[in-house]
């Protein structure tokens, strides 16, 4: 097809963004604002009658400004009619189990400050192990008289079960010999699954039986080491029975009349559950051995609820009083601590009880230290200090209980009576892990003078001054104080030899001497310890609490400046020889560093040492590292690259980006977000410069370019690459540096022919055609402002490209070639013009070269007349059936292109234009609204100025009707 010259359209585009304005409307406010209250009629409708078959209402209404979601129904809302018409068995078990919610939330009255048994339970089991052989003694009831014939009278039933009980006391007795720790807890385990089966299946008896011979368990001491974790195991049983024996009690009480209040009293429950409740106290009390007695009625001490309301105040005392007649000391303070547990679940404001456990403990602490204690130490080989801390998980829960919102005067009691004792240590402990952090730490001299006064032989007192440390870390003591605790503590801490202890006790110190004291203080501290931590390399079985000093010191550091200048820092790191752990402290280092580092530095001491914690985390990288992990170090290699600034010393900033690039060359991410930033950097420059491009300045933007023009093939991701080229190009063309923009260009054209089909996006493969498309897009768009090299043809860069896309293979069923054509069109269009719609400063682009000269043009029109070719012999090969919709959608957009940029008074122009109209409209595969919206646009469009042709080309636009 044969074009003339002229047929891209001038274009006005000062007068064209004017007209594209959005029209000025003034609004009157008056009474209406969009923040102004919406105001909502309400309309109350009375329901007069319920009943027959006619109803009146009665309607108000008001102005007043309510919440339209507040209004009410009159009380026939689909809930409340599925309720009306439930049946009453499935309604009461939904309440059953939403009052036992309830009634669990109810009890719960201690606050979210008390620490739940819950969080103590995983520590236990993980720090009292064993390797001895453990034995398991099974009491289990004979067979006789299970298989008699049922009888539906309660007597009867009732004697039943109590032989049945009897039975079980009187039974054979089954020894499991020689477990391991896993294998006991596997089997305790077992027994636990065996209740609930037994309870599921009705046989309540054999459950009661399981929970008797577990308890039992408890009065063994013959493994004493594992005596806290033991005690953990069998009292999950024990909550497990309390929990089934209450539940089943309360569903005794809710039936289809009744369902018991939230707090309920026992005039509440009905005779049934009540019988059923004190059957349950008299099997209990019938258990012959104390201990099993104790802990099952402990277990379900809550029941008393149904019997009394004195019931539970009355059974606490009692068995407290109970708990005397244990005689081992170890065994007696877990009991003591199981009454607290359950006391500070189901009544907790009885005070009285908790209190006399404690001093009860008290007046038996002597026992501990007795000769039976003694003799049964020896004979199982354990050491006193071994001895003595298996007492602390039950100490600290009832020190715990005892002092929560206690009274200063109780606390202040408890801690002199304590005093009074001997060998005191234990309880010291467990008065500083128990008692408020600011009841101790107020009193930190006093509990210093205790600590030095206790016995090392039992309890040592770097434990107590652990302790101490604990609660310091989290109240302050007076500030007068603070010195000489730090003096008095770290004299006894940097005396012990072993280096597991040491290290126990100075991480926790760190936390105080880095809150209350400064550099110089938190200096020496960290030498010591790499003074105790160095030696036989100790440091290597200690990495945790070393990481945990680190965390510690940085998080009271913010001011990088000043946490480099602790000159012990940097030898503490080198501590962390095992590259995993080592890694994760320089990860810590720089998240603090990027949350904290609010202005750019250029510090020397920081930027030495940032550089260093960040040449390691990026040397940690191998074909291994997981894709997830390589972002992670980048995001924060690249958070320190953000904060470094030397200012206007330019040359400074792009060494150190040069340095950077030598030393991260492993990270895509880091390499290209130095890339941005030198560009960034090459920009600045010439800001700053204001134009006063002296030869030192134009080297120096040169030396930028020459940077980003070096590194980008080494990046492995091609569009990243390609992107990197163009942006690379734009920032030298800003810079005036023309021939090397030329060079960033031809690279990125010639890279287009190795972009694949397919692209990895997020773990995933994607096709890459949307991708290209983009990219080539926004190329034509800067190659407008390009202006051409005197050595080569007009036009020399678009040809480039455009030989590089004709010459691409593309997908099959693809018009992504086709949509790139016709961004080449709108290019070449806006080449055309007398004055670009764009320009960059300094640079002068093809319209001033040209100056409208008839040759490029005649150059351009050519080039033209090719593109379009090619849309349509395009747009010829989509005749079939199945390509239809693509071509009427293709012509459209060819169609809109023509009347944007074309001038539609040539004559052929005007024709082509026609004909993709009716081809659009053909088949009936185009959206009839947007036929309809566009000639309304070309009707009005025709009524501006110099566009009255258009009235014409409107007339011959026919709107194909559907039949």
């Amino acid at each position: 097809m044969d074009f003339q010259e002229g047929h891209s359209r001038n274009r006005n585009y000062k007068a064209e963004f004017a007209s594209c304005r959005l029209e000025a409307v003034p609004l009157e406010f008056g009474d209406y604002h969009p923040l102004k209250p919406i105001t909502v009629t309400e309309s109350k409708t009375k329901k007069v009658s319920r009943k027959g078959s006619t109803s009146s209402t009665s309607s108000s209404s008001s102005s007043s400004v309510v919440d339209p979601l507040s209004s009410v129904l009159d009380g026939t809302d689909p809930l409340s009619m599925f309720a009306a018409s439930a049946d009453p068995a499935t309604l009461a078990a939904a309440m059953d189990s939403s009052r036992k919610k309830r009634d669990r939330d109810d009890n719960s009255i201690v606050g979210s400050d008390f620490e739940p048994w819950a969080s103590k339970r995983g520590e236990i089991l993980a720090r009292y192990t064993t390797t001895e052989k453990l034995s398991i003694n099974l009491f289990m009831g004979s067979e006789k008289g299970k298989a008699g014939t049922a009888t539906s009278a309660m007597s009867e039933k009732v004697r039943t079960r109590l032989e049945e009980l009897d039975d079980f006391e009187e039974g054979s007795q089954k020894e499991l010999l020689n477990l391991t720790q896993q294998d006991y807890v596997n089997r305790i385990e077992e027994l636990n699954q065996s209740l609930k089966d037994a309870w599921a299946s009705d046989q309540k008896v054999k459950a009661l039986k399981i929970v008797i011979q577990c308890s039992k368990l408890l009065s063994d001491t013959s493994v004493i080491q594992f005596y806290p974790s033991k005690f953990v195991l069998i009292t999950d049983i024990l909550d497990t029975f309390g929990k089934l024996v209450y539940e089943r009690i309360f569903s005794m009480c809710v039936d289809n009349r009744s369902v018991l209040p939230d707090h309920f009293s026992p005039e509440n429950v009905n005779d049934t559950a009540k019988e059923t409740c004190l059957n349950w106290f008299f099997k209990i009390a019938s258990i012959r051995e104390l201990i099993p007695r104790f802990y099952v009625e402990a277990s379900i001490l809550k029941c008393n609820k149904f019997l009394s309301k004195t019931g539970i105040s009355e059974c606490l005392p009692r068995l407290t009083c109970m708990v005397r007649g244990i005689g081992d000391p170890l065994v007696s303070v877990y009991a003591r601590a199981y009454l607290c547990r359950v006391g500070m679940e189901v009544a907790p404001h009885l005070k009285e009880s908790l209190n006399k456990n404690f001093f009860d403990f008290l007046l038996t602490f002597k026992q501990i230290h007795g000769d039976t204690v003694q003799n049964q130490l020896v004979l199982q080989g354990v050491e006193l200090p071994s001895y003595l801390p298996l007492y602390s998980p039950a100490m600290d829960w009832v020190f715990q209980c005892v002092s929560y919102h206690a009274p200063e005067a109780l606390l202040t009691e408890m801690m002199e009576r304590c005093k009074k004792l001997g060998n005191n240590a234990l309880l010291l402990n467990s008065v500083m892990s128990a008692f408020r952090a600011e009841f101790i730490a107020t009193r930190s001299m006093d509990f210093i003078g205790m600590i030095k006064e206790c016995d090392e032989s039992g309890f040592p007192k770097h434990l107590l001054f652990r302790s101490l440390g604990l609660n310091l870390a989290l109240a302050d003591p007076p500030e007068s104080d603070r010195l000489q605790i730090l003096n008095e503590a770290w004299k006894v801490i940097t005396k012990l030899k072993n280096p597991q202890d040491y290290i126990n006790c100075a991480e926790v110190w760190v936390e105080y001497t880095c809150r209350h004291f400064t550099k110089r203080e938190v200096n020496t501290v960290l030498a010591d310890v790499i003074k105790h931590m160095t030696p036989d390399r100790a440091f290597e079985d200690s990495y945790p609490q070393l990481q945990s000093i680190i965390k510690k010191v940085i998080a009271h550091f913010h001011d990088f400046s000043v946490l480099f200048s602790v000159e012990k820092f940097l030898p503490f790191l080198d501590m962390f020889q095992k590259e995993s752990v080592r890694v994760e402290v320089c990860k810590c280092i720089m998240e603090v560093f990027i949350k904290h580092q609010q202005e750019p530095t250029k510090d020397p001491v920081i930027l030495n040492a940032l550089l260093h914690v960040c040449k390691t985390m990026h040397d940690s990288v191998n074909a291994l590292t997981l894709e997830d992990e390589k972002r992670m170090l980048a995001y924060l290699i690249n958070g320190f690259i953000k904060m470094v600034s030397f200012g206007r010393d330019f040359e400074q900033q792009l060494s150190f980006y040069v340095e950077a690039r030598s030393m991260f060359c492993n990270l895509e991410p880091v390499l290209v977000q130095l890339i941005h930033s030198v560009n960034r950097l090459a920009m600045e420059t010439r800001k700053v410069m204001k134009g006063n491009h002296s030869r030192k300045t134009a080297a120096f933007v040169r030396a930028c370019v020459a940077y980003c023009f070096i590194t980008i093939p080494s990046l492995v991701g091609i569009f990243t690459r390609l992107n990197l080229y163009l942006h690379s190009g734009q920032v030298a063309l800003a810079n005036q540096c023309l021939s090397q923009a030329d060079a960033f260009f031809k690279a990125a054209i010639s890279l287009v022919p190795e972009v694949p089909k397919m692209i990895n996006i997020d773990g995933k493969m994607r096709p890459s055609e949307s991708f290209l498309l983009e990219f080539l897009c926004n190329f034509f768009s800067t190659l407008l402002i390009v202006p051409d090299h005197p050595e080569h043809g007009v036009l020399f860069l678009v040809r480039e490209l455009l030989n590089v896309v004709q010459d691409y293979t593309w997908e099959e069923n693809s018009d992504e070639k086709i949509r790139i054509y016709t961004c080449v069109l709108h290019l070449l269009s806006a080449m055309s013009q007398e004055t670009y719609l764009y320009h960059v400063d300094k640079v002068d682009s093809n319209d001033s070269l040209y100056g409208g000269d008839s040759k490029f043009l005649a150059e351009n029109n050519k080039l033209c007349e090719t593109v379009m070719a090619q849309i349509l012999e395009h747009l010829k090969t989509l005749a079939k059936d199945e390509a239809l919709k693509r071509q009427s959608s293709l012509g459209l957009s060819f169609f809109n292109s023509i009347l944007a940029h074309g001038d539609l008074r040539n004559n052929r122009l005007n024709q082509l234009s026609v004909n993709l109209w009716h081809l659009a409209q053909r088949h009936g595969c185009v959206d009839t609204r947007t036929m309809v919206k566009t000639l309304e646009y070309i009707k009005k469009q025709s009524k501006q100025p110099d566009m009255g042709h258009l009235t014409e080309l409107a007339l011959r636009l026919p709107l194909q009707t559907r039949t």
